[in-house]
């Protein structure tokens, strides 16, 4: 990295670091109930709000309860987003004229976005509305990134309550994420956004002459709009020479900041954060990552101060910042030494193939790991450009269950369920009953973290092979081989992580990957937050245990290395063999030849 990169890192972290204590106490503020510095504009709006949909703010839920109120409001997200999308060509804000998505795309997409995934089977300038990205998509974007986050705070309050069944009150935990956090970060930061050049309008496309032309061939195509064929079947093309382009507007900067604040993902255009119009310089390129990592970093200190010892929160942050640092920095070094094979034509080696220029090589990296250790899924790289080795680490960084910083809120408490295992195994090597913040740790809470842990990544591989026996499937693989292989991978893993990032060369929008796509996002986002809520109900239940001789520090630097080596040993054991056979013997071949 040259100095300028080195520079932007160093005062990247150092930024989100100095945010995370401040946010941190903010948001453990705001969900325990005490009065914030918003609390006096923002408490008659919370009160209306109880009123008119009738909730007794004061009413709590056990996890079953909890869990319900949560799934019937994501069922409701759900239905609402998927008739808009089939009626969008009825609906408002649609100067465009566009129609409306088919149904297996749309069960597809709304499932994407209540899952909080955002997988993207299409092109948002040329499929969706102005209506359907800001009533449907940019709610969605609030919505489904506080859900994640409550479930995370009912679970911290599952260890430290003490028996009893309740775990707060879901209607009250969605109004106040929203109101406190989510919606005064968008307000101020898009405006931001804007001074960087992030378009926000609601003109209709604009018809701009090109200053210089140029030919190409096309098909022809009969009256029906099917491409012509000749005699011996080869298709019929005509030479074209466009003298204007097309360019797309619309509301971006009002969707851009909560797309990954809530590390949501969906991109207003195709290209996401590659667009000039999502991301138009290195500032916003910043802002943006920092964005990601923010309030996933902040939940860990927001748990330390719930559970009175804001070490346990450092420790966990500790963990995630050491892995991510380490993605960032295996993946800089693969883009760096770039392809031998260029390398040999006399080229520069740096491979910046699929980056924009205005990112950099740093820029672009760090936001690749930042969007996929989150499960935000927000591109400005192409990820199918990447060097083998360079590739394996965002896909890696998914398929350890997104815990590096993870999703707003599941991040957390998939961290959380890992911690759990790790204290039992230790519990077991010592010959005690394992305990973790004054909980022991069962049977019962075993079975359920494994739950949490393994469902994605049992989804990713089972998917995944059925994928290759399926005709339809393999003929969507543009791509042979290796790398063939991991688009797939790539592809079920980003869905069932509920992360919405994909390498290109596959093509998702037919109806196995709409259909097979569904199930993994609904499964990924939802067995393991239930088994958590469950998980968090067990404990709520126990007694509190006080600390003894022989109870395990998890606050200290052992403890934190034990978790990171459980994190790496069970994503080793469960994807090496997959890793293997896609970007590691593609390297192979790459440095080979």
């Amino acid at each position: 990295m040259n100095t300028y990169e080195w520079l932007q890192t160093i005062i990247f972290f150092v930024l989100l670091l100095a945010l995370v204590k401040p946010l941190g106490a903010f948001m453990a503020r705001v969900f325990q109930g005490e009065q914030t510095f918003l609390s006096p504009v923002l408490t008659p709006c919370e009160s209306l709000i109880y009123r008119v949909c009738g909730v007794n703010k004061d009413e709590e839920m056990g996890w079953q309860r909890y869990a319900g109120a949560m799934l019937l409001f994501n069922l409701a997200l759900f239905v609402a987003l998927f008739i808009m999308l089939m009626t969008q060509h009825l609906l408002p804000l649609n100067p465009q004229k566009t129609p409306p998505f088919t149904w297996q795309l749309a069960l597809n997409t709304a499932v994407s976005f209540t899952t909080n995934t955002n997988w993207q089977a299409y092109g948002g300038e040329q499929a969706a509305s102005y209506f359907t990205q800001l009533a449907g998509f940019a709610v969605h974007n609030f919505l489904s990134a506080a859900t994640g986050i409550v479930i995370a705070i009912a679970v911290i309050r599952g260890f430290v309550r003490r028996k009893t069944s309740l775990l707060g009150n879901f209607w009250v935990d969605m109004t106040r994420c929203t109101l406190y956090v989510l919606l005064p970060i968008s307000l101020i930061l898009s405006p931001a956004l804007v001074s960087q050049g992030v378009i926000q309008n609601f003109s209709a496309y604009k018809s701009v002459p090109l200053v210089q032309s140029t030919s190409h061939e096309k098909p022809k195509l009969d009256e029906k709009g099917s491409p012509l064929k000749d005699a011996k079947g080869n298709p019929v093309t005509q030479n074209a020479t466009p003298k204007e382009v097309t360019i797309p507007m619309g509301p971006v900067a009002s969707q851009e900041v909560i797309k990954e604040l809530g590390t949501n993902g969906g991109g207003f255009f195709n290209a996401n954060s590659a667009h000039p119009f999502e991301n138009p310089t290195p500032l916003s390129n910043f802002i943006e990552i920092l964005l990601i990592l923010l309030i996933p970093g902040s939940l860990t200190y927001t748990f330390g101060v719930m559970v009175g010892n804001t070490r346990q929160g450092w420790m966990l942050l500790g963990v995630m910042l050491f892995i991510l640092i380490g993605a960032f920095g295996i993946l800089q070094w693969a883009e760096n030494s770039g392809n031998p094979l260029v390398t040999k034509l006399g080229v520069q080696s740096i491979n910046m193939e699929g980056k924009e220029v205005r990112n950099g090589l740093a820029g672009s990296n760090l936001f690749a790991v930042a969007t996929t250790g989150t499960s935000c899924g927000a591109v400005n790289t192409m990820h199918d450009s990447l060097t083998p080795i360079g590739g394996m680490m965002p896909l890696s960084l998914i398929l350890l269950g997104e815990i590096i910083f993870g999703g707003v809120g599941s991040g957390l408490y998939t961290m959380l369920a890992f911690a759990i295992i790790a204290v039992f195994v230790s519990g077991l090597m010592i010959g005690r009953t394992p305990e973790y913040l004054g909980k022991k740790i069962e049977v019962r809470e075993m079975w359920l973290s494994i739950l949490v842990i393994l469902t994605a990544g049992v989804t990713v591989l089972i998917l995944s092979g059925i994928a290759m026996l399926t005709p339809s499937a393999v003929a969507s693989m543009a791509n042979p081989g290796a790398h063939g292989l991991s688009e797939v991978l790539y592809a079920f893993a980003s869905m069932a992580n509920n992360n919405g990032s994909a390498f290109a060369g596959l093509n998702a929008n037919v109806n196995f990957y709409n259909l097979a796509g569904s199930l993994a996002m609904t499964i990924g986002r939802y067995i393991p937050a239930i088994a958590v809520l469950a998980m968090a109900g067990s404990l709520a239940e126990k007694k509190y245990v006080p600390p003894s001789l022989g109870t395990l520090p998890t606050d200290k630097a052992p403890f934190a290395l034990w978790l990171m080596l459980v994190i790496l040993i069970i994503g080793a054991l469960t994807f090496f063999p997959a890793l293997a056979l896609g970007p590691i013997v593609e390297q192979l071949m790459m440095v080979g030849t």
